[in-house]
């Protein structure tokens, strides 16, 4: 399968080597606008490449050279710096995607491609690539809860004592502050988390669950302090499910797609069936009074976002 890659900054980069190490992709364009940054990243790849898969790997500044992928993942774009959220890259990133859907679209068969969407602020970007690509909501698909929902995983499994593996939770909403975790469906293997809890003796306050919370929610204002970007969990994120859609797994991810019509449409991480179709059924989760409030705030959050573009 060719995959192309548009935008190769630290983010893209990480996303391509991801993604030519699941080792589906017979060829992967790297595209960036910087002809001479997407050259070196191509040959820096091309050579990593001859220890693993064998990837064709190509630079481009010509959109002609996406013509065949049936995969394009959308990574251009300006990313947070300390102090932003993802929100004040909002005029900036749409005025990307405005400029470069409308070409890849030129370039692409649109009664197979799938776009992947990994710009922030996410949900708002994916709202923005669907209207302009006029491509069925199932197959533009944004990144979404993905890596939330790893980093919920990861944080309560070590509170646990168990394998990320093991947990079955996920963050809904927003893939922004307005995120919402979904405790009430939560599971430890095939056990409720609560009589998980009580059967191991493993309290989980309100305190913790807090705690963890807003250890999810700020996770990535904590790497962007440190290492100034985030690239290799998102990197990994796209992998998943890149693998998925090529392999038609139909996997649950918390991907990020539009739904509903006129005032109710919006693009929000929800479970998703994900497989060669794209993101092909909708799930809904079982939760308490304050998680669907938190949902449906999330939403109106997005709705008025995306209502700021050009303003």
């Amino acid at each position: 399968m060719k995959i192309a890659i548009i935008g190769i900054g630290s983010v893209g980069s990480a996303v391509a080597t991801a993604v030519k190490n699941t080792g589906l992709a017979h060829e992967i364009v790297l595209f960036d606008r910087d002809a001479v940054r997407a050259r070196a990243a191509a040959e820096d790849l091309g050579h990593a490449a001859a220890f693993s898969f064998d990837v064709k790997i190509t630079a481009a500044n010509n959109y002609r050279a996406i013509r065949g992928a049936e995969i394009v993942i959308i990574s251009a774009g300006a990313n947070q710096k300390p102090g932003e959220t993802r929100m004040d890259l909002l005029q900036k990133n749409a005025a990307v995607i405005t400029d470069i859907i409308p070409r890849v679209m030129e370039n692409v068969d649109a009664k197979n491609v799938k776009l992947v969407i990994v710009t922030n602020p996410l949900d708002v970007m994916v709202m923005l690539a669907q209207k302009l690509s006029k491509l069925p909501p199932a197959r533009v698909i944004g990144t979404g809860t993905m890596l939330d929902s790893a980093r919920l995983r990861v944080i309560l499994s070590r509170n646990l004592g168990v394998s990320p593996m093991s947990v079955n939770a996920y963050v809904l909403g927003e893939h922004g502050d307005s995120s919402v975790v979904a405790w009430t469906p939560a599971t430890i293997g095939a056990i409720g988390l609560e009589d998980f809890c009580r059967q191991t003796k493993t309290p989980l306050t309100q305190n913790t669950r807090a705690t963890i919370e807003h250890r999810v929610h700020t996770a990535a204002y904590e790497i962007i302090r440190g290492r100034g970007a985030t690239w290799d969990g998102i990197a990994g994120a796209v992998a998943d499910l890149v693998r998925s859609i090529i392999n038609d797994e139909n996997r649950i991810l918390t991907v990020s797609t539009v739904s509903g019509t006129g005032a109710k449409r919006v693009a929000i991480s929800l479970p998703r069936v994900v497989g060669a179709g794209g993101a092909v059924k909708t799930l809904t989760p079982k939760m308490d009074k304050v998680e669907s409030a938190g949902l449906r705030r999330s939403e109106n959050i997005i709705r008025k976002n995306y209502g700021l573009i050009g303003k």
